[in-house]
């Protein structure tokens, strides 16, 4: 089942990258390339949605589900367990410290 929804998901997000790349941006006429006003502005008024842009929100919409289906699956298979959990703890050995032998010659 998860290996399903793992599919879909990359799948979707595929299809999220192709539809994104095929919409045309707002205000993407020549006279935006100058500094005029287009005939869209960002936060204005929009004409009908576009088969591309109710594909964009559909997709989008898959992608959070998909999302928060995988998020919540590797919540519940993953648990609080450490990295060391199944290491056997074994008793440090010690051995006492050697001083190092100079190699610098006698002074007198």
């Amino acid at each position: 089942m998860i290996t399903l929804i793992t599919i879909i998901h990359i799948l979707v997000c595929f299809f999220i990258i192709v539809v994104v790349l095929l919409q045309s941006g707002t205000s993407g006429d020549i006279s935006a390339a100058f500094g005029g006003q287009g005939s869209q502005t960002a936060f204005g008024p929009r004409g009908a949605a576009s088969a591309l842009s109710k594909a964009t929100t559909w997709s989008a919409v898959a992608f959070m589900l998909t999302s928060i289906i995988l998020s919540i699956y590797a919540s519940r298979h993953t648990g609080p367990n450490s990295v060391l959990q199944g290491i056997k703890a074994q008793p440090i050995q010690t051995q006492p410290v050697k001083p190092a032998p100079s190699n610098q010659p006698n002074q007198k």
